[in-house]
């Protein structure tokens, strides 16, 4: 099928030389099987001419070029739904890919500045002493041995904002801070200097986002009064291949912290990891999750698995780029007003395939020294990458407004 409809397009956009016996024979029976000739260039009597392409009637043509109309639909959306069913992901999902990243291409631009990215730097703020045993992580106890990270102290107030300094310095927008806990029960103190963390990221003019966690609604609301523009909360992967992962946090646990987050008025960032062994249907249940929340993500990290040795997927295989790529792209169009950050694994990725992500919706990365315990594309060399590639950083709080048509 999929070669039949690359022979139409080549018959719509080629001129046709044919000979005049092909002509009249078309001519006669429109049903038939029609050939088209090719030249050598520079030739004058190329040893090829006689070998032809055939060409189906145009009846088999149209019979089998199923067109997408679920593709179409949303690619024509003035205004993001939540309606989205798995069947529809997947019809999205699963288009060829050339043509899923050029709608969602065309999407990206209805709703954002195609060449504006949102820089983002992510700092560990208490690396290590997790009780989880989530099985990509190297934080958690459990794994320790493994890996031979050493559990620390929370950073100081002084110490995050000198970081944050930096960043912005360098062009980021908006200051992540990761600490490896399973919730904020107890840790009163804890939460306070976190608030003053905050506070200090936007007296610098920066966003401020952190990734603590389970929290409750009390808590949410401190973050809020703190200023906080974001939380973030993965779900990871679908809600069925989500126990193969997990044990020591329920799925409804991670939507239960999203709705706290929501409903205390802090932007939603929550996104998933590639490559954990999910199949695609996992990854369309992700999609599904993220994109029918009462109100969608305002940003959703797309994450490769870096594995980590120790770590129970720390011999995984990496996963194909054109499932991240597909993933990217299925996400800009369930979610058009949403910003896509590619995350970890991005020091993996060759530059070209970074473009082609930037190319099929993503509009957001993490630059700097370090993503939690994996390594980051440089400030230096991230913003050589922009310079060749026509590409901006997008400004805090806000995105520019779209170029016009």
């Amino acid at each position: 099928m999929a070669f039949r409809i690359t022979a139409r397009r080549l018959a719509a956009r080629v001129p046709v030389t044919a000979t005049t016996a092909t002509t009249a024979t078309t001519a006669s029976n429109p049903a038939s099987t029609s050939t088209r000739g090719y030249a050598a260039v520079g030739v004058e009597t190329p040893a090829w001419t006689k070998s032809t392409l055939p060409i189906p009637p145009v009846s088999a043509l149209n019979a089998s070029a199923k067109p997408n109309h679920v593709l179409r639909a949303a690619v024509a959306a003035t205004e993001p739904r939540n309606d989205w069913t798995r069947e529809q992901i997947a019809a999205i999902y699963n288009e060829p890919l050339m043509e899923l990243v050029h709608q969602a291409s065309t999407i990206h631009r209805r709703f954002h500045n195609p060449a504006e990215v949102q820089l983002c730097t992510l700092m560990n703020i208490k690396t290590g002493g997790c009780t989880e045993d989530c099985k990509y992580c190297a934080q958690s106890t459990r794994y320790q041995k493994g890996t031979g990270l050493a559990a620390k102290k929370v950073e100081s107030v002084e110490s995050v904002l000198a970081a944050a300094r930096v960043a912005r310095d360098n062009g980021s927008t908006r200051f992540c801070m990761g600490a490896a806990w399973r919730d904020m029960r107890g840790r009163k103190n804890s939460l306070q200097n976190i608030a003053a963390m905050v506070r200090g990221v936007r007296d610098l003019g920066m966003e401020a986002c952190v990734t603590l966690g389970m929290i409750d609604a009390h808590q949410a609301r401190e973050l809020k009064e703190a200023g906080l523009t974001a939380y973030n909360h993965n779900v990871d992967t679908s809600r069925e291949f989500y126990p193969s992962v997990i044990s020591t946090r329920t799925y409804d646990e991670r939507l239960q912290t999203l709705g706290h987050v929501r409903d205390a008025g802090i932007h939603v960032c929550s996104g998933g990891i590639l490559g954990l062994g999910e199949e695609t249907k996992d990854r369309v249940g992700l999609l599904h999750t993220v994109s029918t929340l009462p109100s969608h993500p305002e940003s959703f990290p797309v994450n490769a698995l870096v594995p980590i040795p120790g770590t129970p997927l720390g011999d995984r295989a990496p996963l194909a780029f054109t499932e991240m790529l597909r993933t990217v792209a299925t996400a800009r169009v369930l979610m058009p007003a949403t910003i896509v950050r590619i995350a970890a694994g991005r020091k993996t990725m060759a530059e070209e395939k970074q473009a082609l992500c930037f190319m099929a919706g993503a509009n957001a990365i993490f630059t700097g020294e370090k993503m939690l315990t994996t390594e980051c594309n440089g400030y230096d060399e991230d913003k050589d990458m922009f310079d060749r590639w026509g590409l901006e950083p997008m400004r805090s709080f806000e995105k520019s407004p779209k170029p016009e048509a």
